[in-house]
């Protein structure tokens, strides 16, 4: 794939995936036809000048008004809104969406992406838990693939495509969580955090919303769903574990009990480049491992009495439908 995708379109360049993606491009010698923002347009513009996409989609017709102005001695075409989104993404050429966009909106733009043969990059796990079952089944009969960019589903990605990946031969998906900043609180501490402290994550360079999900639980909850969909097991099928030092991203065990693991350093650059570059691996910019340095791994339990959205996703998800 590294031959044949040299440019990609970005849904979502103004945030924290969209930004280290553009970082990413040009080590792979790859680059962005095509990115969309809401109303950041004074980053859209730095955005188009450095990277000189053909096209970009902006949130509102405000947004499209001031930043025309600001690019109009540019040759990129400007669209607005998800109808904008999902129109760009049928003129583009490159055969793989990155979505990184937030929220449910990304699914129609996923489904535009899939009916045109694109394959799609995906960071944006909401449309996966809402409807990962119906997308999944229209990549298989559009012949596309979805490639997960989440450090925990890139990580089981990796480890089943290295194996016999039938759900039957699976035993368990272990998904890793540093614990966010309240970890060791009990529900007592809890009631005094301010917002400043929920989004100083201890190992992840995150946007404020998933920061504020990850010192919650809520986001493994939702990457606990995540993994169901994508991988086709059961929930009960899906372990998470406290891993402070956030080096293993995720691990699989088998039926034989023999168990694969994904590690590294914690920086999304990596799962960034997998996606891009899948089924090849090409150097990136992330530090590798030193196994010559001493240093520990450790695994604990979630207390999910204190962090009690963990396991409402799980009910959630064996409810089914839209619980």
């Amino acid at each position: 794939m590294t031959d044949t995708i040299q440019s990609v379109v970005l849904l979502g360049s103004t945030g924290s995936i969209g930004k280290q993606t553009l970082e990413v491009l040009p080590c792979i010698h790859k680059h962005v036809e095509a990115i969309s923002g809401n109303e950041n347009v004074s980053l859209l513009e730095n955005q188009i000048r450095a990277h000189s996409p053909r096209f970009c989609a902006v949130g509102n017709e405000k947004a499209a008004r001031d930043l025309q102005l600001r690019v109009a001695d540019t040759n990129c075409k400007l669209f607005v809104g998800n109808d904008g989104i999902c129109e760009m993404i049928s003129r583009s050429v490159s055969p793989l969406v990155v979505n990184a966009l937030l929220g449910r909106c990304g699914i129609r733009p996923t489904l535009v992406a899939m009916e045109h043969k694109k394959n799609v990059a995906m960071a944006n796990k909401e449309p996966i838990v809402a409807a990962g079952d119906f997308l999944l089944k229209r990549a298989k009969e559009e012949g596309v693939m979805i490639i997960p960019v989440d450090s925990e589903h890139s990580a089981i990605f990796q480890c089943l495509d290295t194996a016999h990946n039938h759900p039957r031969f699976i035993r368990r998906l272990i998904l890793t969580a540093s614990g966010g900043p309240f970890f060791g609180k009990n529900r007592e501490d809890l009631v005094s955090i301010t917002p400043a402290q929920a989004v100083t994550h201890p190992t992840w360079n995150m946007g404020k919303k998933i920061s504020v999900d990850s010192a919650t639980l809520m986001n493994k909850g939702l990457e606990l769903i995540e993994a169901v969909r994508l991988f086709g097991v059961d929930a009960d099928c899906v372990e998470v574990t406290v891993h402070r030092q956030s080096i293993v991203h995720s691990m699989v065990e088998f039926t034989d009990a023999s168990v694969l693991a994904q590690l590294g350093h914690p920086d999304m650059r990596h799962c960034i480049q997998f996606a891009l570059t899948y089924p090849e691996r090409c150097e990136n910019l992330c530090k590798p491992m030193d196994f010559t340095d001493s240093f520990s791994l450790t695994f604990q339990p979630v207390d999910e009495n204190t962090f009690s959205l963990l396991p409402l996703a799980r009910h959630a998800v064996k409810r089914g439908g839209t619980a």
